[in-house]
């Protein structure tokens, strides 16, 4: 069976989150994952770039009408028509969850893969304070792509 990761983040991203997010699309590609983006610029185009250049499979979760293909070079999508919404299709249909950067819609993702209680990588993005100003658990924090795909495929690290 496949295991299906969504890689999450900003369609505005920096240079270093399309490049961390191109990097954890290889290696997901590499480990015969499925990746599922948004189909979007930024970190989804790097991401399904990332993957598609290993011979991976991708596949864009959008939020429109499918009326346009979007940034990401996708092997096939899901057109979905529900704005924001469909953040919950996307972390529904996966097996864990990597959020590059951050972005309000990304910190959507990131909580409701929490309250699905799948593994979550976050790589350079969101952390969740409670009021005392202490992290509360659950995302695991981690400095690389090759941490975060070890994160999202449960491998020792």
């Amino acid at each position: 069976m496949w295991v299906q990761v969504a890689v999450c983040g900003p369609a505005k991203a920096s240079a270093g989150e399309e490049a961390w997010a191109r990097r954890v699309g290889e290696l997901l590609a590499q480990h015969g994952a499925v990746v599922l983006c948004g189909g979007g610029g930024g970190v989804m185009a790097a991401v399904a770039a990332g993957a598609r250049s290993r011979g991976g499979l991708v596949i864009g979760v959008r939020p429109d009408d499918g009326t346009d293909p979007g940034e990401a070079d996708v092997s096939a999508a899901v057109v979905t028509n529900m704005g924001q919404a469909r953040n919950a299709i996307l972390v529904w249909s996966a097996d864990a969850v990597i959020a590059v950067g951050g972005s309000w819609g990304t910190l959507s993702e990131v909580a409701l893969a929490m309250r699905r209680g799948v593994p979550v990588a976050v790589l350079g993005g969101w952390q969740i304070l409670d009021p005392a100003g202490a992290p509360l658990p659950g995302p695991r924090h981690v400095d690389t792509p090759e941490e975060a795909v070890d994160v999202a495929l449960r491998r020792p690290g």
